[in-house]
């Protein structure tokens, strides 16, 4: 890691008020605890998930550590890490301000020469779909503690899709779990203390 990489951490490294930390809770607790993500749990377990903290306070400082990580993930083994997770607490808070930063961050993949190798994929404390209220239990599918940009591995993606052909109904089954679990369940699972 050089000096001017954004930090990053292991599970047990960081408390659990530290953004890092909150956010291993919410891949254990609710992406693989509630099974939001069925091809997630086999690369947390071989300890292929990298958290990357960026301590960006502009977008375009943030823009220039997406830079860095997309090129160190298309460069590193997979067997090493398969995903990285950018989390960015201090720059985007405002959902609106983090949905257009998106495309910037698409024309950025596009002009790495990235697409079709790497997809970005977008979780925010405030992630809203397009047809429903804000406190929409539904949107918590997309929520994360601290605004998130998820890298993705095409290859990754292929692979799942071949194991879950089905894939297509992910998304109506995580409606489903979140309706049965309400606002109080995902409040309560998402308090919960990381465990080590």
């Amino acid at each position: 890691m050089n000096p001017t990489d954004p930090p990053t951490a292991s599970p047990g490294d960081a408390p659990a008020d530290d953004p890092v930390a909150a956010t291993w809770h919410w891949l254990d607790a609710a992406v693989i605890g509630l099974n939001l993500c069925p091809f997630a749990k086999a690369p947390r377990a071989k300890g292929q998930v990298r958290v990357a903290l960026s301590t960006a306070t502009t977008p375009e400082d943030l823009l220039a550590d997406l830079h860095r990580e997309l090129l160190d993930l298309s460069a590193v083994d997979e067997a090493q890490t398969e995903t990285t997770l950018l989390v960015h607490p201090h720059v985007l808070q405002d959902f609106l301000d983090y949905n257009d930063f998106l495309g910037v961050a698409e024309a950025l993949l596009a002009e790495l020469g990235l697409e079709g190798t790497l997809q970005i994929a977008s979780f925010h404390p405030d992630f809203q779909f397009a047809d429903t209220p804000s406190d929409d239990i539904t949107n918590a599918t997309n929520r994360s503690p601290f605004p998130t940009l998820h890298l993705i591995r095409e290859s990754s993606i292929d692979r799942a899709v071949e194991a879950f052909p089905e894939a297509e109904t992910i998304y109506e089954r995580n409606m489903d779990v979140m309706r049965r679990l309400g606002p109080e369940g995902w409040a309560a699972l998402m308090r919960r203390p990381r465990t080590p």
